[in-house]
């Protein structure tokens, strides 16, 4: 049996089970948030700027993006489970460097260390206008993984 590196999703169909298990978040689909990418222990959200989502300066929510940094490293996590397993966050935690204004903004998440419990992931978040990318946000979590609990699959 070949041994597993944390880079090798130990399901063949990781893509689609991530993208469905995001179609199913209310709150990704309140603000407005898509996934733009989905690697191995990687995956992109991003979110257009708009009232929906400002704070009373006009900037992107702190919660905002907070939640789609701590998707996006979710989904990092749950590329690399197995199948029939569900992701829990148990911990983050989030510095907000700069206000989140721009075209658009972009969390970038990906797994650092995957454990068969355990996985530890980082995200960045940048604010996008043309070419150019400014860094608003920077997430740590630890994500849990979930096996045997009715109703937590993924």
């Amino acid at each position: 049996m070949r041994k597993m590196t944390s880079n090798e999703p130990q399901d063949p169909q990781f893509k689609a089970r991530v993208q469905a298990s995001f179609d199913r978040q209310g709150l990704m689909v309140t603000l407005g948030a898509s996934i733009v990418r989905i690697d191995p222990g990687a995956v992109e959200i991003a979110l257009v700027p708009g009232g929906a989502v400002s704070q009373q300066h006009g900037f992107v929510h702190a919660g905002a993006v907070a939640a789609i940094a701590d998707s996006a490293a979710g989904y990092s996590a749950l590329s690399l489970m197995p199948p029939g397993t569900g992701v829990l966050t148990t911990e983050f935690k989030i510095n907000l460097v700069a206000p989140a204004g721009g075209e658009r903004i972009v969390a970038r998440g990906r797994v650092v260390k995957s454990g068969r419990r355990l996985t530890l992931a980082l995200c960045e978040v940048f604010a996008q206008t043309g070419r150019d990318e400014k860094l608003v946000a920077f997430l740590s979590a630890t994500l849990m993984t979930i096996e045997g609990r009715d109703g937590v699959t993924d």
